[in-house]
């Protein structure tokens, strides 16, 4: 099994404000969902007006498939008139690579240690 991972850095055209960039951004993150059956977002450049991180993302049997895809994706972003596309980089995780999650905070959830519930006790 394989995961490709994709990001997209978009400089968007005439945008003012982050309800203008909205009405960029949210149509091509729902096209490329629907057209090529992927996880993407925008996960990055939040509070920028004329910016925007993409991040696309799917899993495949074989890594040839992962990259037909990302190829595809960002073929299609780099097509529209609207934005430029600053930077693409891909990236494969296969069943053989070491994946290691983050280090959160102490306040933060963790995907790799179960949360207490209130009034729970470490039990022996």
């Amino acid at each position: 099994m394989f995961t490709g991972i994709l990001e997209l850095d978009l400089l968007l055209g005439d945008v003012h404000s982050l309800k203008e960039k909205r009405t960029v951004v949210r149509p091509i993150v729902s096209e490329v969902r629907r057209r090529f059956e992927v996880a993407v977002a925008e996960v990055g450049h939040l509070q920028l007006h004329r910016r925007s991180l993409i991040g696309v993302a799917v899993v495949a049997p074989d890594a040839a498939h992962c990259r037909r895809v990302l190829d595809a994706c960002e073929r299609w972003v780099v097509a529209r008139p609207e934005i430029e596309v600053l930077s693409a980089h891909q990236r494969l995780v296969g069943d053989d690579d070491e994946f290691e999650a983050p280090d959160v905070g102490d306040d933060e959830p963790s995907f790799a240690q179960p949360r207490q519930r209130p009034g729970e006790e470490d039990q022996p």
